[in-house]
């Protein structure tokens, strides 16, 4: 029998090897759950609609087209957008649209510099059209300090509007590609593709496959140097 500090040994090893499969076995599987949650959500972007004047929530990835007038002096920016080389803002402007419908929209991208005087664009009077895509509410990456420094915010939310406006009517905003008022498009769907998922998928697997063939060699190794000892 191995003696109790040899057994100690060997059984450490075996549960730390054994954790490390089990480690890579679990995230290979979560990544080939978000590849298919990915084909999922380009399957439903596809799939999305063109939807004009809409009377309720657009779908995900539905190209709307709107009419009605900007509320100009409502016009905040989205801070630190970068589009070939140039530093910017993202313009947003909400709407309210000819149903009385109000709506959030990023109208694109506004070159500004390095300098941090507050931006100022140009914004079209009267009953305008536009079309752009759909996104619903996203939640926002990690935020340090106040989200509004002024006219500049930091995420997207329709926060910095509530107490002026009221809330939105639908959860979301649209990225305008083209229309009255429209900048430089710079918005594009964040959706990595499902064989990227897959690829590191694999990748765990392989770790987990390597880490189950270490455990079971370094094993022996461990019970044949008990062996030889005993000897």
């Amino acid at each position: 029998m191995m003696k109790p500090s040899r057994q100690w040994r060997f059984y450490s090893w075996c549960l730390f090897w054994s954790l490390l499969v089990a480690l890579g076995a679990y995230l290979g599987l979560w990544q080939w759950e978000r590849a298919d949650d990915k084909r999922l959500a380009i399957a439903l972007r596809d799939a999305a609609p063109a939807l004009v004047q809409p009377t309720e929530s657009p779908a995900q990835g539905a190209q709307v087209t709107l009419r009605g007038q900007y509320l100009a002096e409502q016009t905040l920016y989205l801070d630190n957008r970068v589009v070939d080389g140039k530093v910017g803002v993202a313009v947003l402007t909400p709407l309210r649209d000819t149903h009385g419908q109000l709506w959030l929209v990023q109208r694109g991208f506004l070159a500004t510099g390095p300098r941090r005087e507050a931006p100022h664009v140009a914004t079209p009077s009267g009953v305008v059209e536009l079309t752009g895509e759909w996104q619903e509410v996203q939640a926002g990456g990690p935020l340090y300090g106040e989200n509004r420094e002024g006219v500049r915010l930091q995420q997207l939310s329709h926060d910095p509007w509530r107490a002026s406006l009221g809330s939105f009517s639908y959860s979301g905003w649209l990225h305008a590609s083209e229309g009255d008022g429209v900048l430089i498009p710079w918005w594009e769907a964040n959706v990595m593709p499902p064989s990227r998922h897959m690829g590191y998928a694999f990748q765990w697997w392989g770790l987990a496959l390597a880490a189950l063939m270490v455990m079971f060699i370094g094993g022996r190794k461990l019970r044949r140097d008990k062996a030889q000892q005993s000897v």
